[in-house]
């Protein structure tokens, strides 16, 4: 694909995902309001806008998708650098604005970048001891733990109800 076209098609992918979060947001706010027909209308619209990127990221599924080493060390760099220099500097700047439940939000989800770094690492690294049979993610801040559901979750302190289990 030409340079300008596979520009476009990262950015109409990004876009179209973004629209798909919000109007999910859209329809659960309609649906809070009563406005049964509206959200479902938002979440048809959702729907469509995820058929359009999934479409887009099909086109540049082989630039973006490698062999699965490639994939996790990625993943693992992307993790890692999140964590440790964009979320630092949005916690900053929304403490310094007196921001405090962003701070809080960016404050967890930098933790628990530094935990998905970590889980990639040993996937990269093989120490992953025993088959793994499930994985869990905390609902709140998406912790992800590998082994048990936590009783709470060391990020966010959610009970351990608020974990969703990820099997095979």
């Amino acid at each position: 694909m030409k340079p300008k076209t596979t520009k476009n098609i990262f950015n109409a992918f990004i876009g179209e995902a973004k629209a798909y979060f919000k109007l999910l947001a859209y329809a659960e706010k309609a649906a809070l309001e009563g406005e049964e027909q509206i959200a479902l209308l938002f979440n048809a619209i959702a729907e469509a806008e995820r058929v359009h990127a999934t479409r887009q990221l099909n086109l540049v599924k082989e630039i973006l998708v490698k062999d699965t080493a490639t994939n996790l060390e990625n993943s693992f760099e992307q993790e890692k650098s999140i964590s440790e220099n964009a979320y630092p500097e949005f916690l900053k700047e929304a403490e310094e604005e007196k921001e405090m439940e962003a701070a809080r939000i960016f404050s967890q989800a930098r933790d628990v970048e530094g935990f998905h770094a970590k889980l990639y690492e040993r996937a990269i690294y093989k120490i992953i001891k025993k088959k793994v049979e499930a994985y869990y993610v905390c609902q709140v801040c998406g912790y992800v733990a590998d082994k048990k559901i936590r009783k709470v979750c060391p990020v966010c302190g959610a009970q351990k109800e608020k974990f969703k289990t990820i099997n095979p």
